[in-house]
């Protein structure tokens, strides 16, 4: 809508029935979000990019219009196809559409590995309204019912894609375009994509991959948000001994000789021992600061400090300090606790029931992650939208996405996740039915030991956390898109469904196809020859007498397993039983007689059948850590950046959010930059041969700077024994001084110019879940020049270049 034409009525353009239902929910007016998505759809043809917050009513927002216009005109066919990632969004979304969808006579379908046959057949019969379904489950249709796919969509007008964000990194949401263009080519349509979003950092890069391969443009309506007001605490623990507000300010070991770290005498030195003996003690306002009200649009962290709220349980005596504050703060309450991994979890969760047993109390607590088998997970959920439930459930990823769990109150996190994508989704998990999101931070830390190397002492989650909010808070910056790899495991992939699904094509019509697909848009003609002569040889693909390529003896094996519609990478996993009950899974089990942990709870290897895939098992008593695979930490350079900015502000820089412990392992974290000079250069030395190097950079810019030091600089430097804490930090034994390092590095980086030499020799890295089928030199392509962040990391050892003629 141009600037300064009048404004549609949206409630008067809505069908009668979705205008009874907002009637009969007690809506006064509707939502900013439901407005411009009213004006978009209703106006203009073009695509459609929502983001607005969590609870914000988008998914309404989006299908209000649609259902108008689909009762006014009805389709023939499907009408519109809602796409979400995970199958529990879907069963809500269901429950949720179904409810308005009735009084308009529009049926909802729903399509997974959960929905029974009966439901799939009377929807082939009748192909009409709302197909909610998974890319998973998108791929296997195409895959297995290739020429109904006309008659299911051949009037298909709108395609709505929830948690657009949670698709837009990776190759899911590749397959997810993919599945898209292919579809509509199969029942010859180009309908309009609606994406759906809580977190989007760059719209104009969401709005191009939002429509991508549909010639048509994306409308993002200026959503106008209203003041949101977000209840944040940030507390910090050491597990053991006394906590950082009793321990005082203290010089570090390494500063009593200044020449540990630096070599030199530095101002900044004296300038710390002058806030050592200055004053220590807390400012009044931050002696309690638990709750930190603010509105996201003005400036949030000013305003008075609320007291912290007391406890409602008490945890035992010899508790976890961390895991108790999370004990004695969630007793009538129903709350979620974040980890950010299934290990996490378990341990979390299993600590947490003891502590329920030592005080002789009802187990309170749930568990909730992708390893637990689908009744324990779907208990789980129904527990929480139970209004009057008072569990808390300790989860993963699995609850950051958009399902309704009802009266949430209160989100803890143990500490800082990878992204502030995930830190927004898993606050915004709480706060609804109108009242304000909540989340408290637990950052937890082993103390230092006087044996600890400068690095080591930086409580980097802590400063992780804090840079993740900061970043939202003054920049409203969430992590971009990454849309510029090349899907070689993804090209895979869509190779060998576009050709089991289609049948015989020749070469030239398998690379049209597929070549043709937007995200294969970087892939070059010699790339696909490459694949296609590789496909061949390990007999993926075969041709016939005609010369036409059909799928092959070994590739019918991968085709036709049930674990080929997704692209994500899946560990080998064992299921766990105990008598007849399914527990959940576990990746690489211990021999008989070990202890497990799954499900909150302790049990003891019986059996393990390794041609089923069954662990036997039976619960016991205890403790143990539980294991299901590595967690991968994305962390954007921004974050690092800000990392910095943190730890070298000055001492009484201190946030609203953050608790009595929090300020003051902040301050000594302070010191300790300020000791290492960590606001000077990023080279600091440790003493005798020792180096520790901090280049503020992402995880995958932080791999391609350890590629080039060990392969390009490591000969001329006598760099020996790398160890990294990836992404903040390198350690290392060096013969030469930082002059020469940082020439050294600047050349290397001047004569990079091929990224294949960041590659160790022979190496072949299985990074996605289908490098394993691919030619090894695409392989090595796609992994130097697609994941390495080579660009960022050349980008900030050009900054150092001033340190070059320096000493």
């Amino acid at each position: 809508m141009s600037k300064g034409e009048p404004r549609m009525d949206v409630f008067n353009r809505y069908a009668p029935f979705i205008q009874d239902t907002i009637y009969e929910r007690g809506w006064q007016s509707l939502r900013g979000v439901q407005v411009a998505a009213g004006e978009a759809i209703f106006g203009t043809d073009q695509n459609v990019l929502l983001s607005a917050s969590t609870a914000s009513g988008k998914t309404e927002a989006a299908f209000y219009p649609i259902l108008t216009l689909m009762a006014e005109d009805p389709p023939a066919s499907v009408g519109a196809l809602y796409i979400a990632p995970l199958k529990a969004l879907i069963n809500d979304q269901f429950d949720r559409l179904n409810e308005v969808c009735t009084q308009g006579d529009i049926p909802v379908w729903h399509w997974h590995g959960d929905v029974s046959q009966s439901h799939k057949r009377k929807l082939m019969k009748h192909p009409s309204g709302i197909l909610q379904i998974t890319p998973e489950s998108l791929e296997a249709m195409l895959l297995h019912r290739h020429a109904a796919i006309p008659a299911l969509f051949g009037d298909l007008r709108f395609i709505v894609i929830d948690e657009l964000h949670a698709l837009m990194r990776g190759d899911r949401g590749g397959q997810t375009l993919c599945l898209i263009e292919r579809l509509s080519r199969m029942a010859g349509v180009n309908p309009r994509r609606i994406g759906l979003s809580a977190t989007i950092g760059d719209p104009k890069q969401a709005a191009e991959f939002l429509s991508a391969g549909t010639g048509k443009g994306t409308v993002v309506p200026n959503i106008g948000a209203s003041g949101q007001t977000w209840r944040l605490s940030m507390e910090h623990f050491f597990n053991s001994g006394p906590q950082a507000s009793q321990r005082g300010l203290r010089m570090p070991a390494f500063a009593r000789n200044p020449h540990a770290v630096n070599g030199e005498t530095r101002p900044l030195l004296e300038q710390t021992e002058a806030t050592l003996t200055g004053e220590t003690q807390l400012k009044s306002s931050m002696e309690s600061p638990f709750e930190s009200p603010f509105e996201r649009q003005d400036k949030p962290l000013t305003g008075p400090l609320a007291q912290s709220e007391p406890a409602s349980d008490t945890a035992p005596q010899a508790a976890d300090p961390g895991i108790g504050y999370i004990f004695e703060h969630t007793r009538g309450r129903k709350c979620l606790v974040f980890c950010n991994s299934r290990e996490e979890a378990e341990a979390v969760t299993t600590t947490l029931r003891q502590y329920c047993e030592v005080r002789h109390e009802a187990d309170r607590f749930l568990i909730h992650h992708g390893n637990l088998s689908a009744p324990i997970r779907q208990s789980a959920e129904e527990e929480m939208k139970d209004e009057n439930s008072c569990m808390t459930t300790v989860t993963t990823a699995t609850l950051e996405l958009g399902i309704d769990i009802g009266r949430l109150e209160r989100a803890f996190q143990i500490d800082a996740p990878f992204t502030v994508s995930s830190f927004l989704q898993r606050m915004g998990r709480t706060g609804r039915r109108d009242q304000p999101q909540e989340m408290w931070f637990v950052m937890r830390e082993d103390p230092p030991q006087s044996r600890d190397m400068a690095p080591d002492i930086i409580p980097w989650k802590l400063i992780q956390g804090i840079a993740l909010i900061q970043l939202y808070v003054e920049r409203r910056w969430v992590e971009p898109p990454r849309l510029d790899g090349l899907p070689y495991s993804l090209l895979y992939h869509q190779t060998m469904s576009t050709l089991a699904s289609g049948g015989e094509m020749t070469p030239a019509q398998l690379a049209s196809q597929v070549l043709s697909l937007a995200v294969f848009r970087h892939v070059t003609q010699d790339d696909y020859r490459i694949l296609l002569r590789h496909l061949l040889d390990i007999d993926h693909i075969e041709t016939t007498e005609r010369g036409g390529l059909i799928v092959g003896v070994a590739g019918e094996r991968i085709t036709s397993n049930f674990k080929f519609y997704a692209v994500f990478q899946e560990n080998e996993e064992y299921s766990v039983r105990s008598e007849s009950q399914e527990i959940g899974t576990l990746v690489a089990p211990p021999p008989a007689g070990e202890k497990i942990a799954i499900a909150g709870h302790v049990w003891v290897v019986d059996e393990v059948d390794r041609k089923r895939h069954i662990v036997y098992c039976t619960m016991v008593k205890g403790k143990v850590p539980a294991y299901f695979g590595d967690v991968p930490g994305d962390i954007n350079t921004v974050i690092l950046e800000r990392m910095r900015q943190v730890l070298i502000e000055p001492p009484d820089a201190i946030y609203p959010y953050l608790m009595h412990n929090a300020v003051a392992r902040l301050r000594q974290a302070r010191v300790d930059a300020a000791v290492m000079g960590l606001a000077d250069r990023p080279l600091r030395h440790l003493g005798g041969n020792m180096w520790a190097l901090f280049p503020w950079l992402g995880t995958y810019a932080f791999l391609a700077l350890k590629r080039l030091l060990l392969l390009r600089c490591a000969p001329v430097l006598g760099l020996k024994g790398m160890e990294a804490c990836s992404p903040y930090y390198m350690t290392f034994r060096m013969e030469a001084d930082a002059a020469t390092f940082y020439r050294t590095v600047a050349e290397a980086v001047h004569d990079l110019d091929d990224p294949l030499t960041l590659m160790y020799p022979d190496e072949v890295p299985d990074f996605n879940k289908y490098d394993q089928f691919l030619p090894p030199q695409l392989v090595r392509k796609g992994f130097a020049c697609g994941v390495l962040d080579i660009d960022g990391m050349r980008a900030r050892v050009r900054e150092w270049e001033r340190f070059v003629s320096k000493p």
